[in-house]
């Protein structure tokens, strides 16, 4: 197979910009996430709510990881670029997991609203940020008696030191469309940011300082999404993306923009980092060829064919009756080559172009250069 045009983009970037890759040192204890399926690295099926089958899994660990991907999530990334290892998630606890440099609340399906009877996850933000109280109150007990356990919890001073992460809202607005009309979802937007808001209080409140605030990406590209609301090629956009779900999520991540500004001018000593995730998915379905991908919208892992190869009736991995006729939903031959992974859920290709683009700081406010001192020790 012919070496991948990003291939030899991503040789030229690094040349471009060893210099600085290599002057950068990241000094970041610990990091304690708190999301959706964006950044769930085993929550939801260590809570046996749900379970995954390869092909999840297959283009990194090799078999299914908790993560809803082929393979690493955007996260991972982060966390290897900052020499930190993956998050186990806060559930996971068989076997030799290590809570030393944090922990992943993180559970897909999960909202920043209390969950709905019809919920997905019942790890709402509010049901997250109180098992982080209990995972602090616990570790601050054990760590009191003694040293045998310190190896695998992290210190009292990584609570207040550590990076606390957010990727979660996508569930919100997602889910609200099947119920709400556009005007009645704008209106729940400040609603959702007030849940937020006060999980944030109580994070600070327990000696957070340093808060790391995703935005939600176009919704309206997602399979899941045309399939169900992209009926009617009026709805869409240019890029084949149902218009109004990524204009809610637009006017979502506005707001939320807003909210980090107060916070940080509300908060003494906090750090609030708001990370445009939006313009950078987009920028990819946009643009998808210019960095090696052949299918911006079309799923890799999932059934149908063109133009989206979904089917909410059958999941990635998963085997069904569909008209009297047993059918699964198999992998493509070649993920990379896809943006979208299951319908909702990103590849590990296109995940990893996603977290080196927050890398270069300019999709952050404020920028890494010279506002981000607790992510970032520049050499000189």
């Amino acid at each position: 197979m012919a070496p991948k045009p990003y291939i030899f983009l991503i040789i030229a970037l690094l040349f471009i910009f060893l210099p600085l890759t290599a002057s950068i040192h990241f000094k970041l204890p610990a990091i304690f996430n708190f999301g959706d399926s964006n950044s769930d690295t085993g929550e939801l099926v260590a809570a046996g709510v749900y379970s995954l089958e390869p092909p999840y899994g297959q283009s990194y660990f090799t078999k299914p990881s908790g993560r809803y991907c082929d393979g690493r999530l955007i996260i991972d990334f982060l966390l290897e670029a900052m020499d930190l290892p993956f998050l186990n998630a806060y559930l996971d606890s068989i076997g030799r997991t290590s809570f030393r440099k944090g922990c992943n609340f993180a559970a897909a399906g999960s909202t920043i609203e209390p969950p709905t009877a019809r919920a997905v996850s019942p790890f709402s933000f509010r049901v997250q940020v109180a098992q982080f109280i209990r995972f602090k109150l616990q570790v601050l007990r054990l760590i009191a008696k003694g040293k045998k356990l310190h190896k695998y919890l992290p210190d009292e001073d990584y609570f207040q030191n550590g990076l606390y992460m957010f990727d979660i809202g996508q569930n919100d607005l997602a889910g609200a469309f099947y119920s709400k009309t556009f005007d009645q979802i704008l209106a729940l937007i400040p609603l959702i940011l007030t849940e937020f808001e006060t999980g944030i209080k109580t994070l600070y409140d327990q000696g957070a300082r340093n808060f790391w605030v995703h935005n939600t990406g176009p919704l309206g590209c997602l399979a899941q999404n045309v399939a169900k609301f992209g009926t009617d090629p009026s709805s869409l956009d240019e890029l084949g993306c149902v218009s109004k779900h990524n204009q809610a999520a637009k006017v979502f991540n506005l707001q939320l923009h807003t909210l980090c500004k107060k916070l940080q001018g509300q908060y003494a000593g906090s750090n609030f980092t708001y990370v445009d995730i939006y313009t950078i998915k987009w920028n990819l379905i946009a643009n998808y060829s210019k960095f090696g991908f052949e299918q911006p919208i079309m799923v890799c892992c999932g059934y149908g064919g063109p133009p989206l190869n979904y089917d909410s009736r059958i999941g990635c991995g998963k085997t069904e009756v569909l008209n009297g006729t047993t059918m699964t939903a198999k992998a493509c031959s070649d993920s990379s080559e896809y943006v979208n992974w299951d319908g909702i859920h990103y590849s590990e290709a296109a995940n990893q172009y996603v977290s080196s683009q927050i890398l270069t700081g300019k999709y952050s406010d404020p920028p890494f250069s010279d506002k981000m001192p607790f992510l970032l020790g520049l050499k000189f």
